[in-house]
């Protein structure tokens, strides 16, 4: 048997909010389907998907999302407009270029090029 990647699931804790942040950064449109769970079907990708917890992040991420874009500097600040944050600068190496973002609740994630 082979499984298949359906959602990636986001504890947070407020997911109306994130989704938005997700669904404009990604595209689709963000679904409140209760108080506690919201989720968008960015195009192309999985559905994305933020279900509320009552304990606040303490750590960094086991998991966290590459975002692959054409340039890393406009795609971070548009982020950032929509309320993300940069952690520390672009990093290249023989692979390419990165550069790690927080989300709004500071989920890690990176863009990449």
């Amino acid at each position: 048997m082979r499984a298949r990647l359906d959602e990636i699931v986001v504890d947070c804790h407020d997911p109306a909010r994130l989704v938005r942040f997700w669904a404009a950064l990604l595209g689709g449109e963000p679904v409140d389907r209760a108080a506690s769970w919201s989720y968008v079907d960015p195009p192309g990708t999985p559905r994305l998907a933020f279900q509320a917890v009552p304990e606040h992040k303490a750590t960094k991420n086991r998991l966290h999302l590459d975002l692959a874009v054409p340039a890393i500097g406009p795609a971070a600040d548009e982020a950032v407009a929509l309320g993300a944050t940069r952690s520390g600068d672009v990093v290249t190496d023989a692979q390419g270029s990165f550069q790690v973002m927080h989300d709004p609740e500071g989920n890690e994630f990176c863009f990449v090029e």
